[in-house]
């Protein structure tokens, strides 16, 4: 590998990191009590209300089912108007936030479905407000499952975070694609992949350990 590689293997690795964090951390708090409310006003559920349980998943499935290179390119305009431009790391966080935002939801909502229905309905017995058992009992018990769902979430935005260098969201896919593909440097285009595949594997390990000690099983 060539000295000049590192330098912007460097740059772009930081550019990435700062998408998927930051993306993830506003997706996640969007994305959780929206999966809370898609598991609790489910029929026979806490705070059953099937219409907006339907609107809610009507909504989730429909945007959890644009592929992102698509999403990326429609919602350009909204891009635009969020951030005052579309191009660059932080106009490619706005699709990478509405993309994951369903997925994260899907992912609490089955994790909290893995609650043993005894527990909850011995909160209720007990006289706990649905709010008490959303907080108390619900996630808590689903918290190693959410961590390591979460965990699959920033895989997949590291990927997305990838195919956002399609259109100049900077990172390591505008590296490859740039310096990469358009240059004929397939030595960056190696470097690209080894370093996705290392933060990908640090990630699922964190994520594995972080999981591990939140399940109290």
């Amino acid at each position: 590998m060539s000295p000049d590689i590192v330098p912007l293997i460097s740059k772009a690795l930081g550019e990435t990191v700062y998408m998927v964090f930051v993306a993830m951390i506003i997706a996640t708090i969007i994305g959780i009590p929206l999966g809370v409310l898609l598991h609790t006003t489910a029929k026979h559920q806490i705070l059953e209300c099937m219409p907006l349980n339907r609107v809610l998943a009507a909504v989730v499935n429909a945007v959890r089912s644009i592929p992102f290179i698509i999403l990326m390119v429609a919602i350009i305009p909204f891009t635009r108007f969020v951030v005052n431009t579309s191009i660059g790391t932080t106009a490619a966080m706005v699709p990478l936030i509405i993309a994951s935002i369903p997925f994260i939801a899907r992912q609490v909502e089955t994790s909290i479905k893995e609650v043993p229905e005894g527990v909850v309905e011995a909160a209720e017995a007990m006289g706990a407000s649905p709010l008490q058992i959303i907080w108390h009992v619900m996630l808590p018990e689903a918290r190693a499952s959410i961590a390591a769902q979460l965990t699959t979430v920033i895989i997949s935005l590291v990927g997305e975070s990838a195919m956002a260098g399609a259109i100049g969201g900077g990172g390591l896919g505008d590296l490859a694609i740039r310096y990469g593909y358009q240059r004929f440097r397939a030595d960056v285009m190696l470097a690209t992949v080894i370093v996705l595949i290392i933060l990908v594997q640090l990630v699922q390990f964190a994520g594995n350990r972080i999981a591990k000690t939140l399940d109290k099983r």
